[in-house]
């Protein structure tokens, strides 16, 4: 089995509560070996895919994705992180407080891997998060850079 530990995973989130929360949530059931990023806008998480590969941008193995940020909104980033041949094969995971039929079914077409939404509790929140660790960092197989993968 090739396990996920030690890819990144990249919270794009703009509320400093949430991503806290969601910190809170990935290492309450234990410490993760997977190093946690955060960009804070939708133009920081451009700047950064467009700089990935480099010892201070490394590939992420996940990507939590939240739709309401400022500027460039998540919607945009997921358009162009599963538009470009680079970064496509990264999971996108949409944590977000939306539930309208519209953002859900514009986010799958656009190639999000799946679509969550926020817990309003912050008891509920950890269980969602816990069940998204245990998919995303313990049982799925996460996609690795073609260069790690010899070509």
């Amino acid at each position: 089995m090739r396990p996920s530990h030690g890819q990144p995973i990249l919270i794009i989130e703009d509320s400093d509560d949430d991503y806290e929360a969601t910190l809170r949530a990935l290492k309450r059931e234990g410490p993760l070996a997977n190093p946690i990023l955060r960009c804070e806008t939708g133009r920081e998480a451009l700047d950064y895919f467009a700089a990935m590969g480099t010892d201070e941008r490394p590939r992420p193995g996940l990507v939590l994705l939240d739709l309401n940020l400022p500027g460039i909104d998540g919607r945009e980033v997921l358009t162009r992180i599963k538009g470009d041949p680079r970064t496509a094969r990264i999971p996108v995971v949409i944590l977000t407080t939306s539930d309208d039929d519209w953002d859900i079914t514009r986010c799958y077409e656009a190639g999000a891997n799946t679509y969550i939404k926020k817990p309003v509790t912050l008891e509920g929140f950890f269980v969602v998060l816990k069940t998204l660790r245990e998919y995303w960092l313990e049982v799925a197989l996460l996609p690795r850079d073609s260069a790690e993968e010899g070509g």
